[in-house]
């Protein structure tokens, strides 16, 4: 579970830390591992609290009921991912979007909505990114932090150009004497 962990986080965190970060060499590695540590650690944490009430449940009852997950999963994100940080929301974060994906799926399959008749990933993806972009334009302080330097690095920085190098390298606006 660690090893997953650090897997997933490595690499996330090493690109968001050199493109967003500033600091010395040994700041960014330090706040990557601590960040790589921390994702792989709650996930550790996780899966065990989520397996031992999982069979303690089905201990409880003699076998697995559906809520059971349900119960030991609450359980397991309230006490591991509800501290409010920056890992913790960005894990929360890529889970809602599957889960809500996952949802919809499982509301289409069981016939608490109907079937739709066209393709509706084009309209999903023109709301996501229309209300991304309004959100960004509008209303920047709702975003998550690492989203809006993003968003600030492509739609903000990228309106000052200086010469060729800012398109090829660096695009980051440079201070005004």
């Amino acid at each position: 579970m660690e090893l997953y962990g650090a897997k997933i986080r490595a690499p996330h965190a090493l690109v968001m830390t050199f493109l967003f970060k500033s600091g010395s060499l040994q700041e960014k590695i330090k706040a990557i591992l601590q960040a790589t540590f921390t994702h792989s650690r709650n996930l550790a944490y996780f899966v065990f609290t989520y397996k031992g009430l999982l069979a303690t449940q089905e201990k409880l009852h003699g076998s697995r009921w559906q809520f059971h997950s349900f119960l030991a999963a609450m359980v397991g994100g309230w006490l591991v991912f509800g501290d409010n940080n920056h890992i913790n929301s960005q894990i929360n974060m890529y889970l809602l979007s599957r889960v809500l994906f996952g949802l919809s799926r499982l509301a289409v399959e069981k016939g608490y909505i109907p079937e739709p008749k066209h393709d509706v990933f084009p309209l999903f993806s023109a709301l996501v990114w229309g209300f991304v972009l309004w959100l960004f334009e509008y209303h920047r302080h709702t975003l998550q932090p690492s989203l809006q330097s993003s968003m600030t690095y492509l739609y903000d920085d990228s309106n000052i150009w200086h010469d060729i190098r800012d398109f090829l390298i660096s695009n980051k606006a440079k201070p005004t004497k």
